[in-house]
């Protein structure tokens, strides 16, 4: 617990920020909100690997297990409570019928392991998503079993790779990633056994293509391009780039993280892309972040297409089938298997419905409204703020921290103000190539009434920064939060992942190792 929240009230609450200890500090022996039978005695079956003493699990009641979570569930900043301007992340709404569609029995319940002849529906359905998929990017072929966009991008790479060893090119050993990319690029080509070379932006916060084409050679297995980049900027010289990696054999990777801003505006096969993941949980729904969930399915040209990996859905005559093993007379040329089973179904559910209910009218203006909304955000801040590059923007924003220069305020401390303020900060310091950054992503689904809101309180804080007197105020926030600002260096650096009893004094008193160290 904080001091200053110790110092306001008796008890530690504030109204209703009722303060709370963690689970296992709340323990009463013997106290349970089930009834279990006994267990009966049976011989052991663990190896001598039964347990020496009680696994820890703290014993509550019923309303104590639903307060504590309840009260948890109340501290988190959601999308259903607030805007979410981050960067690259594409925090929005979801419709709630994808989520009613998710939930229908015969998605829900079903399992891999079923017979075919059981799971028609989810095959076709799984089919269906890859035809919408196909249709709107033009691409020839999609593999719809990676798990999220990273895991896309392996599979474009190793589909890539593979198509290179099949033609005799496997002496092609490097990627060039641009400086503006994602990072996951750089990390995903080195985790499939190639070298990376970065390659420069110019000042306006594109790709630099004289600089692109001096590093092309018979040596180059692709180039991995972010478009639109993370300096929120369409890559103009797309076909440019495009035409030259093919001239010397190599292909064409397009990071489609931030492919919302383009969806139903153009069919990036135009481009002279080769391989492309599609997040499918931020262009086309699904509640994502903390972990997942997410589906990256990974769309393929023509050249690429006999590599994709199986799982494969395809139908035959009326019935839908699966080609389950590579290298077999049906995948001869398929590289391997990505993952289990056939992707993430519940994102497919979701991305399906979110598509079917919007049309190709709908998705055409969902992009538009996405990058609408962000250049209107970026000419409403551009006054105060320093914009990073000249717009126009598409689906996100970039400022640098020029406007914060004297005034002894970061980037940090002003993220911290805004929290202040009930708003979930924006992307801090990315893209790199932005000194001190902040990265605004209004997407489509925000009101211009919610985005005023926004922009009004980041003028009021910009003024206030560059009044010169409000620096410690700036240090100090967030003020109104549960816990006041923590040190996030040391959080990363050296986690408390296990909660450990501590013995109480002689006078009762006793507290958990964790919470001390976070005290």
């Amino acid at each position: 617990m904080s001091a200053h929240m110790k110092a306001d009230t008796t008890s530690g609450n504030r109204g209703l920020a009722i303060e709370q200890l963690l689970i296992f500090e709340q323990d009463t022996k013997g106290a349970t909100g089930v009834d279990l039978p006994d267990v009966p005695k049976v011989r052991e079956r663990l190896g001598g690997m039964k347990n020496a003493a009680p696994i820890g699990l703290p014993g509550m009641s019923e309303p104590e297990v639903v307060r504590h979570y309840t009260r948890l569930s109340q501290r988190n900043y959601s999308i259903d409570t607030g805007f979410y301007p981050l960067g690259s992340c594409t925090m929005k709404h979801n419709p709630r019928l994808n989520e009613k569609m998710a939930r229908l029995p015969g998605f829900a319940e079903i399992h891999p392991f079923q017979p075919l002849s059981t799971v028609q529906g989810a095959l076709e359905l799984i089919d269906t998503t890859a035809r919408w998929l196909k249709e709107l990017t033009g691409m020839a072929a999609v593999a719809m079993s990676p798990a999220a966009g990273a895991h896309g991008e392996l599979c474009g790479l190793m589909c890539i790779r593979a198509a290179h060893e099949a033609a005799g090119n496997g002496a092609r050993k490097i990627v060039l990633v641009p400086e503006s990319a994602h990072g996951t690029n750089p990390a995903t080509a080195a985790l499939c056994g190639y070298t990376v070379e970065a390659v420069p932006a110019t000042a306006d916060g594109h790709v630099d293509l004289d600089a692109l084409k001096l590093k092309l050679g018979p040596h180059i297995a692709a180039v991995m391009i972010t478009n639109p980049n993370t300096c929120g900027l369409f890559e103009k010289d797309a076909i440019a780039i495009a035409e030259a990696v093919h001239g010397v054999g190599a292909y064409f990777y397009m990071d489609g993280a931030n492919y919302n801003a383009i969806v139903g505006r153009l069919k990036i096969a135009d481009l002279g892309v080769d391989a492309m993941h599609i997040n499918l949980h931020k262009t086309f729904s699904t509640p994502h972040g903390g972990g997942g969930p997410g589906a990256g399915p990974t769309v393929l040209s023509a050249k690429l297409a006999p590599f994709a990996p199986v799982p494969q859905v395809i139908k035959v005559g009326e019935k839908f089938d699966a080609l389950e093993h590579a290298q077999s007379p049906r995948a001869p040329t398929a590289f391997g298997r990505m993952k289990g089973y056939h992707g993430q179904f519940g994102v497919f559910v979701r991305a399906l419905a979110y598509m079917m209910a919007m049309g190709g009218d709908g998705l055409r203006q969902a992009s538009g409204d996405a990058v609408l909304n962000a250049n209107y955000v970026m000419a409403r801040l551009s006054k105060d703020l320093t914009p990073a590059f000249a717009g126009p923007c598409m689906h996100e924003c970039v400022f640098d921290d020029g406007f914060l220069k004297g005034t002894g305020v970061s980037t940090l401390d002003f993220a911290k103000a805004l929290i202040d303020e009930g708003f979930h900060p924006p992307t801090m310091y990315f893209p790199l190539v932005v000194h001190g950054a902040l990265l605004i992503e209004p997407t489509e689904t925000e009101s211009k009434a919610s985005l005023d809101q926004f922009i009004t309180t980041v003028l009021a804080l910009a003024a206030k920064a560059k009044t010169g007197t409000a620096a410690d105020d700036f240090h100090a926030a967030p003020l109104f939060t549960p816990r006041r600002r923590l040190d996030e260096t040391k959080a990363a650096r050296k986690p408390i992942l296990r909660w450990k009893p501590v013995a109480p004094d002689r006078d009762g008193n006793g507290a958990s190792a964790s919470r001390q160290a976070a005290e």
